[in-house]
């Protein structure tokens, strides 16, 4: 297991081919889903052949950054996935957009504001990221306020 980046409660893994099952049950919650699916699962098939290798060619994309396993220390749980993702709307390589996806027995426990402050600290301190952004639908109150603590409170909803 290498750790790309610890904080006080998790570790921060990059994905391997392993973690299908892991991808696949995070996304097979319809309240996890909610606001991207409208609660519909994603179905095995395109974590396999889209998902995970979109994840996995990341890394190279954003000069080692990516979305990242996040593994509570304290248990080793796979908690979900907290990262950044390349902007698809041809803005620079040096931003990125900040997400992240976590088990419902995570919410409400500050796991997405603590990875996401860390790893944005590590984008702007040592991977010569310019700018990070984040999105969420108006109505998703929680990923807003995640975005706030973690210091994207200026980025905005969108509706």
């Amino acid at each position: 297991m290498h750790v790309f980046l610890e904080t006080d409660r998790l570790l921060l893994l990059r994905f391997t081919e392993a973690d299908v099952d892991n991808l696949v049950e995070l996304d097979s919650d319809p309240e996890v889903m909610r606001f991207l699916t409208n609660g519909r699962p994603t179905p095995r098939e395109v974590i396999e052949r889209e998902t995970l290798p979109r994840i996995l060619s990341g890394y190279e994309r954003l000069r080692g950054l990516g979305r990242m396993a996040a593994i509570e220390r304290s248990t080793d749980a796979f908690l979900g996935w907290i990262g950044f993702d390349p902007a698809e709307d041809g803005r620079p390589d040096d931003e990125v957009e900040l997400g992240f996806r976590l088990r419902r027995s995570a919410w409400g426990r500050g796991y997405a504001t603590e990875g996401s402050r860390a790893l944005i600290r590590r984008a702007f301190g040592e991977s010569g990221v310019r700018r990070v952004f984040a999105q969420t639908m108006a109505v998703n109150l929680a990923s807003r306020r995640v975005m706030e603590k973690s210091g994207c409170g200026s980025c905005g909803p969108f509706t």
